[in-house]
């Protein structure tokens, strides 16, 4: 899989990394079930979402099922990390965040370690 799971992270926070081709098939696999049980053990829940080095590309389903997770679950985002270098990832995140009722930051790859202190900080 191209989407890996975090698991060094809180219960109530979401972690993933993408590396390579990230397909719609990695989203339904793995980061849609592991939503969807945080969301049966909590109300609210916080996303890292970090894109690797080795990041290639994502296919454009895939970009639609990260909208319709992102879009479905609104109102139970606490707050939400886009660790990535990519301009239209950045870009596309900066645009969403003036629509999404949680706190949004976005993090240079460089700044992953801060980005993991902010995500689970209180």
């Amino acid at each position: 899989r191209m989407i890996e799971r975090l698991g060094e992270f809180p219960d109530n926070v979401c972690a993933f990394v993408c590396h390579g081709h990230v397909t719609r098939d990695d989203y339904v696999t793995v980061l849609v079930p592991a939503v969807e049980a945080a969301l049966q053990r909590h109300d609210k829940l916080r996303l890292y979402y970090e894109t690797a080095p080795d990041f290639t590309e994502i296919d454009p389903s895939a970009v639609w099922q990260d909208t319709a997770v992102g879009v479905s679950h609104f109102t139970r985002w606490e707050r939400i990390a886009v660790v990535t270098d990519i301009e239209w990832i950045r870009s596309t995140v900066q645009f969403f965040k003036f629509i999404m009722p949680a706190p949004m930051k976005i993090f240079p790859n460089a700044e992953a370690v801060e980005a993991r202190r902010w995500i689970i900080e209180n």
